[in-house]
């Protein structure tokens, strides 16, 4: 019998992190934060996609992004644009998917690398390298490792789920999966849609928190943590960095939850919710939305507060009267 378990120890600090993510999913669930706001679902949705994509170099704006997922016309790299329709036919049928099945997981590959790769749905038959841009992390096991390499961490999956915490477990299958880097292309973007597929299958509305879009704000530790892993021999530092982006991650969607929130006026509310998350906007657009034509109205009821509450940022934060000026989400 097979007993192969991968090389990692629990230590205070995961211990802390799961506690603390626990009581925020707690949260999340009780106050149905993203069941009642379809808006922000596919806010993060859209976030995610452009995230994981912009790790490997896609560079497609956030808005292009959304356009193409609205099929919209998008002017940009038809490869690009093809790894956006083909990261959300994935990412749509993250509830679908047993991610305990190694089966589905070629399946899924074939999808996001759909018309982009020779070798999509099937492991490699190459020897491939972790790159963090130009600089190489590591060489991964060799191509004829990878099916019994993929099959024991699959089986460790399958005996250990109901012992193993979701939290921690993911963490594992996400650093395992990118070492043994099974694929001629795809790994990254596989790695996060299958860490986000495992926490899904465990809360079902983690398929729309963006912790890709963590992953991209701190890749560069991103993958020193993984090349630092390579060197210790054991997934520790990984499982307690992806952690600290997934309790950093929940805490922003908690705060997104803007109806949750004390103090916040009906007409703040109204601006948010005219308002799509990370897009620039001038005032003028803000008031056509709104239905307004009162400037000094607008800037008092609307835009002030939420600007003082944190929920709106200025591009121009130092000339608040710039013509340049444009209103973010947060």
């Amino acid at each position: 019998m097979n007993t192969y378990t991968p090389p990692f120890k629990l230590t205070n600090t995961m211990l802390d992190l799961v506690a603390s993510i626990s009581e925020k999913v707690g949260r999340i669930t009780t106050g149905k934060n993203l069941e009642s706001k379809p808006h922000l679902r596919k806010n993060n949705r859209v976030k995610s996609i452009y995230s994981s994509l912009k790790i490997e170099a896609n560079s497609l704006t956030i808005g292009q992004v959304r356009d193409v997922i609205d099929g919209k016309l998008v002017l940009g790299e038809q490869k690009e644009i093809q790894e956006v329709k083909n990261a959300y036919e994935a990412y749509e049928k993250i509830n679908e998917i047993d991610p305990y099945d190694i089966e589905e997981l070629k399946h899924m590959h074939g999808i996001m690398t759909k018309y982009l790769v020779d070798e999509s749905g099937c492991f490699r038959h190459g020897e491939e390298g972790v790159f963090n841009g130009e600089e190489c992390i590591f060489m991964a096991p060799p191509a004829r490792f990878v099916p019994h390499l993929m099959e024991e961490l699959f089986e460790w999956m399958e005996r250990e789920k109901e012992e193993v915490h979701p939290l921690i477990l993911s963490c594992v299958f996400h650093y395992e999966f990118v070492f043994i880097h099974p694929f001629a292309d795809g790994n990254g973007r596989m790695a996060r849609l299958w860490h986000t597929c495992l926490l899904a299958n465990w809360k079902p509305f983690f398929q729309y928190i963006p912790i890709e879009s963590q992953i991209e704000r701190f890749q560069e530790e991103y993958y020193n943590v993984i090349a630092q892993c390579h060197v210790n021999g054991d997934s520790n530092l990984f499982i307690e960095f992806m952690l600290c982006q997934i309790d950093q991650i929940l805490q922003e969607v908690l705060l997104q939850s803007e109806g949750q929130r004390e103090g916040i006026s009906e007409y703040v509310k109204r601006l948010l919710d005219v308002m799509e998350y990370e897009v620039p906007y001038t005032a003028v657009t803000l008031m056509e939305l709104l239905g307004l034509k009162s400037k000094e109205s607008f800037r008092k009821n609307y835009l002030n507060p939420a600007i003082e509450l944190q929920l709106i940022r200025m591009t121009v934060p130092d000339k608040p009267r710039s013509r340049n000026q444009r209103y973010v989400k947060r």
